[in-house]
């Protein structure tokens, strides 16, 4: 890569050296410096919640591929390489922003903000909708990184579509306590006269996103109130106002990904002038790819460490919630031994993301995540299963607690590394080589 991202990253760092101050002030003085690029982009779908986020924006925009139009995407953070955060749509597919590109729009944005305080992320945010103001794509699909009401990206004014993924508990330090709290937070993206589109969500929390919709004098779409999503086993069922249809199970594995593939289909049917074929949402669903989320690697550089004949799975999920999704998606596979390989963040709650998996799960090996300060000691890791009662040991690193696998015998054991998007990202770099 020709643009030098960490050299970037140490250098802006000292201009405003909180790790995380959720604030639109900064990214919104950088953007007005740059002329407000983020109000020339015309079709925006902006996604939030704690989880499904990214698997439910990659539906949306394989769905609309498929359909023939060209879409832009901003995710974060990335798996492998920074140009991941930023898809530009071409004919038929999306691409990476090359490395001039990224680091053209960087250096712009450095430039212009002229040392004023700004984060690493709102730098970033600004850049990429820099970028996009300039690509004429159809659409733009837009994850929150953190929070909603002050995440830098919810400077957008005008939003096609609003959507709210499954909410729970993570983050906390940012965005409260409670889910009710988290929810109030995410629910700041939802715009005056804006679309909104609902996932599943504990019935708790519903009124709150209800009253913030009413407020707006918005139109939405409610899961099992506005849309009908179900599971029919072999493939599922998906019913609204606009559109009645079966269609064949997502590409993505777990019987929850029918939820994120249904929140999709209802972000796209509340577009009122786009109608799009069941064929398109049947290929956009099935041809759908989102790395590092209950991934079954194909045979490559992680398997020499393992016996023959070993699944390595891999998903970046970090939180009681995306482990309750894991365990029942890998615990119908119970033809094989399960081995955990875990890193956490110590903001993460290492004992709430073991329990779901306590009753499926053979051994636990805990590992530091590379190049993280901030990670659970493994120590730490071991002593929360052990207390699950799961047997646990420590690893020197991933590819060491990879070769522990070596004493079972070939053929007998599934692997899942897990507990953190950057410990995923790590065995994906060296898994791709």
């Amino acid at each position: 890569m020709l643009f030098e991202i960490k050299s970037f990253q140490d250098r802006i760092a000292h201009l405003y050296p909180k790790v995380m101050d959720l604030s639109l002030g900064r990214i919104e003085n950088l953007l007005k410096k740059l002329g407000n690029p983020q109000d020339r982009i015309e079709r925006i779908i902006h996604v939030a919640g704690t989880n499904g986020k990214g698997s439910t924006l990659t539906y949306i925009s394989s769905i609309l591929t498929e359909s023939g139009f060209s879409v832009d995407s901003y995710t974060s953070p990335h798996l492998v390489n920074f140009n991941e955060r930023i898809k530009i749509g071409k004919n038929g597919y999306q691409e990476d922003i090359d490395d001039v590109s990224l680091e053209e729009i960087m250096l712009e944005c450095e430039h212009v903000n002229d040392g004023d305080p700004i984060t690493i992320f709102e730098l970033i945010t600004a850049a990429a909708f820099l970028k996009f103001s300039n690509t004429k794509s159809d659409f733009l699909i837009l994850e929150t990184g953190l929070g909603g009401r002050l995440d830098a990206t919810n400077v957008i004014k005008n939003p096609l579509v609003s959507v709210i993924t499954p909410i729970g508990i993570d983050h906390q330090q940012f965005l409260g306590d409670s889910v009710q709290e988290i929810a109030s937070e995410k629910a700041g993206i939802i715009k005056d006269k804006c679309k909104t589109v609902l996932s599943f969500q504990d019935k708790n929390i519903i009124p709150i996103f209800e009253d913030v919709i009413t407020s707006r004098n918005n139109s939405s779409k409610i899961w099992n109130k506005d849309y009908f999503v179900t599971d029919n086993g072999e493939d599922f069922a998906y019913s609204d106002e606009k559109y009645q249809m079966s269609l064949p199970l997502p590409n993505l594995y777990g019987r929850h990904q029918i939820i994120n593939a249904g929140a999709a289909i209802a972000a796209i049917s509340a577009i009122d002038d786009i109608h799009i074929t069941r064929d398109s949402f049947a290929a956009g669903i099935t041809n759908a790819e989102w790395p590092a989320r209950l991934d079954l690697l194909e045979i490559g550089p992680l398997h020499r460490y393992v016996p023959d004949g070993t699944e390595i799975w891999l998903d970046g999920g970090h939180n009681s919630h995306a482990a309750i999704a894991i365990a029942d998606a890998i615990k119908v596979l119970n033809d094989k031994k399960l081995i955990l390989i875990i890193g956490m963040l110590n903001t993460k709650k290492c004992l709430e993301f073991l329990k779901p998996f306590r009753e499926i799960t053979d051994a636990v090996i805990a590992i530091n995540i590379p190049d993280s300060i901030n990670s659970h000691t493994p120590q730490k890791i071991v002593h929360d299963a052990k207390l699950l009662g799961i047997p646990a040991g420590t690893g020197i690193d991933l590819l060491g607690a990879l070769e522990h696998t070596q004493e079972y015998p070939k053929d007998s054991v599934r692997v899942l590394i897990c507990g953190s998007l950057y410990l995923a990202g790590y065995a994906m770099k060296i898994h791709r080589g």
